[in-house]
């Protein structure tokens, strides 16, 4: 049924949002076809499907536009059933949901925005606020291989889309250590575990490249 179907993901290869979609897409086992966009230059077709917000993910399935990178994950788990990627207890979904959230709007704004725009006594006080966030996430990874236990969910793919493969490159380029082994045994373990799959290994960006792409992302900031 996949090989009917139109299944086509605008994205940027460094941006966390539209590779966690990548993610979502293998790990379901959907063929797709994948458009790179240019950061500067967007495409007319990219603007017209999301004229509202400009950016990318922006999923089409069968003429469908689906916006928005934690609506689309939704999405795809709702459509294709295998492998679902939020639990199906009420309460662990609720959790999910709200981590997820958290990891985008608090955790990069605090862990990347702000820090972009800080001195350096600024920073290193806006990354001890980030290790207070990203301790939530220590603490619920206790006992498991997976914030969905044995299995990658959403939160998986969110959270791993944005810190270990995109944050952490950041605060390299900054010269700042925000995660250490020390203090996050649990989030160090998780990341090992997702480096070994190979559909995130495929969605990983280069690292130099990333390191390099992410300090123009933090001169984008400051300039702003």
């Amino acid at each position: 049924m996949a090989e009917k179907e139109e299944v086509k993901l605008w994205g940027i290869w460094a941006s966390p949002y539209s590779r966690r979609i990548e993610m979502a897409l293998k790990l379901k086992g959907i063929l797709y076809d994948y458009v790179e966009e240019i950061l500067e230059h967007k495409s007319p077709l990219l603007l017209a499907l999301n004229p509202i917000h400009k950016k990318v993910p922006v999923l089409v399935h069968n003429g469908k536009t689906i916006l928005e990178s934690r609506v689309i994950l939704e999405y795809i788990d709702e459509t294709w059933k295998q492998n679902p990627l939020l639990p199906q207890d009420p309460y662990e979904r609720s959790k999910a949901r709200f981590l997820a959230k958290l990891v985008d709007e608090q955790i990069m704004t605090t862990g990347f925005v702000s820090m972009a725009r800080a001195d350096e006594k600024g920073r290193e006080a806006l990354a001890e606020q980030t290790r207070e966030l990203i301790m939530n996430l220590e603490k619920e990874l206790v006992g498991k291989d997976f914030f969905g236990g044995k299995s990658v969910g959403l939160l998986d793919l969110v959270a791993g889309s944005t810190i270990p493969f995109c944050l952490e490159r950041g605060w390299e380029g900054m010269g700042i250590e925000v995660i250490t082994e020390e203090k996050f045994p649990e989030y160090k373990k998780w990341v090992k575990n997702l480096e070994k799959l190979e559909f995130v290994k495929d969605c990983i960006p280069p690292r130099e490249k990333h390191v390099e792409h992410m300090n123009k992302m933090g001169e984008r900031i400051r300039s702003a």
